[in-house]
């Protein structure tokens, strides 16, 4: 899920998708000029082990790292990541990665207020769920032009209805909820739940499975 935030974030910016679709249909690169990721500053919204490994990859492209999270990490910490609150990161963000579970207080945490913070120009990045981003504030938002989206999660799973309110918008990249879904990850997630099981036979303690 890291991997595929930067890759959103890269579309994003340097019009990857666009650019094919030029390309196939015969055209040139006019209106194609992108912007580079290095020195972004980049907002991670939830610092746990996903949220770590992201803010560990944008670091290596160059970026300046902030976040929120309702604990410091450690880790995130070493990575030279600085908490901010989450107007001040949606304010001074080039690009907003989410890494937060659902819960019942994350729902909607980035709703019309958050993204009216937001910096023309800003990338949103939703690789974590889907309801944590309010669909209607962030249609609204990608309508009028002022932001970018990358999002890998909706508030229902892909196939969407043909009046889905985000389909056919401008400065909207989408993938059908894949960023889990990779041969590695697959292979270390069935390894995983053996050693869990002989773990608790044996009353040791199980891995959390990310």
């Amino acid at each position: 899920m890291a991997e595929l935030a930067l890759g959103l974030s890269l579309d994003c910016l340097r019009n990857i998708s666009l650019g094919n679709d030029a390309v196939q249909a015969g055209q040139g690169k006019s209106g194609l000029q992108g912007r580079e990721l290095a020195g972004k500053t980049v907002g991670i919204i939830g610092t746990g082990a996903i949220g770590c490994r992201t803010a560990e990859l944008f670091k290596g492209f160059g970026c300046k790292l902030i976040g929120y999270s309702r604990s410091q990490k450690q880790k995130a910490l070493d990575l030279g990541l600085k908490y901010k609150t989450l107007a001040e990161v949606m304010r001074e963000a080039d690009i907003v990665s989410v890494h937060t579970p659902l819960t019942p207080e994350t729902r909607g945490l980035i709703g019309e207020k958050e993204i009216a913070e937001m910096k023309a120009g800003t990338i949103l990045i939703n690789t974590s769920r889907g309801p944590v981003v309010e669909t209607a504030a962030l249609a609204r938002a990608l309508k009028e032009g002022r932001i970018k989206a990358g999002l890998d999660v909706f508030d229902q799973d892909p196939p969407l209805p043909a009046d889905y309110p985000l389909l056919g918008l401008p400065n909207l990249i989408c993938t059908p909820h894949v960023g889990f879904d990779t041969r590695e990850s697959i292979d270390r997630r069935a390894v995983m739940a053996f050693e869990n099981v002989t773990a608790w036979l044996g009353g040791e303690k199980v891995q959390t499975m990310l």
